[in-house]
């Protein structure tokens, strides 16, 4: 699998502390989202999800069958002293394309966006694959023009439409209302269920 981004990559950008992507604190639109659920038994995975603010907030709210997945272990060391009564069963280091499971929910937060582009067109099936029948995929996407340096890189609603349209019914794919301030605009929430 051609992936500039590995491993070594991703520690390398922790260890020197270059991580704009990380806002310190949970994603306004996921949160809303995440308001909304009541199924406590809900089977959540979040890929790539570094620092885990979301996967905290959701186990702070009861949602014991929460997986927090990076492909860096140092993210899910920060995260374990922060929640040293998380099981260290859920958290899962490992490249999200070779991780296997079945998840209700799968929350989105800009992972797909620092993906190397050449790994967009394994993700929708990955993630089909990743989910329950009738799962489904929530969060935000950057909402940029697609750029030959990143990550993060950017996409659009069309380039998202095309290639989750083939896997998903596409319930919801909008600009955030809700988005931090240094991302207003530039983000786009979806919800998607699997078909088939």
């Amino acid at each position: 699998m051609d992936n500039r981004f590995d491993e070594s990559f991703w520690t390398s950008r922790w260890v020197e502390g270059s991580t704009g992507w990380d806002i310190g604190s949970s994603s306004t639109p996921l949160i809303t989202y995440c308001e909304g659920l009541d199924d406590l038994t809900l089977r959540i995975l979040i890929p790539g999800g570094g620092n885990g603010y979301e996967a905290e907030y959701l186990w702070d709210r009861g949602f014991k069958n929460t997986v927090l997945l990076d492909i860096s272990s140092i993210p899910l060391d920060h995260f374990q002293k922060r929640n040293p009564d998380f099981p260290s069963k859920n958290l899962i280091h490992v490249d999200f394309f070779a991780h296997s499971g079945e998840y209700d929910l799968i929350l989105e937060q800009t992972f797909f966006c620092a993906l190397d582009p050449n790994l967009r067109a394994q993700y929708a099936p990955k993630i089909h694959d990743l989910l329950a029948p009738s799962g489904k995929l929530a969060g935000v996407l950057f909402q940029f023009p697609l750029t030959e340096v990143g990550p993060p890189f950017g996409g659009s609603a069309d380039e998202y439409r095309e290639r989750f349209e083939p896997y998903f019914e596409l319930l919801h794919l909008e600009t955030c209302a809700n988005s931090i301030a240094p991302r207003a605009g530039r983000e786009l929430f979806i919800e998607l269920q699997k078909m088939g």
